[in-house]
């Protein structure tokens, strides 16, 4: 009977581990606006929202991974000196596709209208992990890490909780030992949070490699919008007035 009873605790703990292998996670991700204005541009709070909020969608297995964009984004009416004005966040379209049994990745990066892809090994982050503090997102425990980015002068915080056993994670922030749940980047800048886990059986082709798109290194890549953004003086938004 002690036998049996064991057997059956296994069998349950083996199911409920499965059944938290894959599944969908919704993020919200939100950017201050003000504080990528410009020095010299600091008249332009007056005209954008300090926050902007997308959403942003993992589907996820116990080897692969796929982030892309939920929903097109709308136009934002602001008022500014006493009129209104009507504004475009022009979101790219974006797909990272991650094999982490393999060590692959592959992405869809759309930059001015036109779409690219970039193929190549999964690099993980210099991930530090502090044992001493935790936070709960959405019922989970999770887990403190963090590296700095010296190149792009970026500080990460990522919090990923080990009750979900997977290595994946939103954007490039995975390769630990648990998902994902949060990032915060620039200590508020940046801060992506899950907004909904649900735990399903996926489908055969949920989770697409991309395709579509011109190859193209990461380096050739990062050299070109480096360049275009220097042209645009570093907006990526397109504002129409009334």
């Amino acid at each position: 009977m002690k036998k049996l009873i064991f057997l059956i605790l296994i069998l349950t703990s083996a199911v409920a581990f499965a059944q938290k292998n894959e599944g969908i996670v919704l993020y919200e991700v939100k950017v201050n606006m003000h504080r990528r204005i410009p020095a010299d541009r600091q008249e332009m709070k007056a005209m954008i929202p300090e926050f902007r909020t997308t959403k942003m969608e993992l589907i996820f297995n116990q080897n692969e991974s796929l982030f892309k964009n939920v929903e097109e984004d709308e136009d934002e009416e602001v008022n500014a000196n006493g009129g209104a004005m009507r504004m475009r966040f022009m979101m790219p379209q974006n797909e990272l596709y991650f094999n982490f049994a393999e060590n692959k990745k592959v992405e869809m990066r759309e930059f001015m209208t036109k779409k690219f892809l970039l193929e190549g090994e999964i690099k993980p982050n210099a991930w530090k992990i502090s044992d001493e503090e935790t936070k709960e997102i959405k019922g989970y425990v999770c887990k403190k890490a963090t590296f700095t980015n010296e190149e792009r002068k970026m500080n990460i915080v990522a919090w990923f909780t080990e009750q979900i056993p997977v290595s994946a994670g939103p954007d490039n922030y995975n390769s630990l030992m648990g998902l994902v749940l949060q990032v915060d980047i620039n200590d508020g800048e940046i801060v992506t949070t899950a907004s909904n886990i649900e735990f399903k059986k996926l489908k055969k082709g949920d989770i697409k490699i991309p395709t579509e798109g011109k190859k193209i290194t990461q380096e050739e890549f990062r050299k070109m919008v480096e360049e275009q953004m220097k042209q645009m003086g570093g907006n990526g938004m397109r504002i129409f007035r009334n």
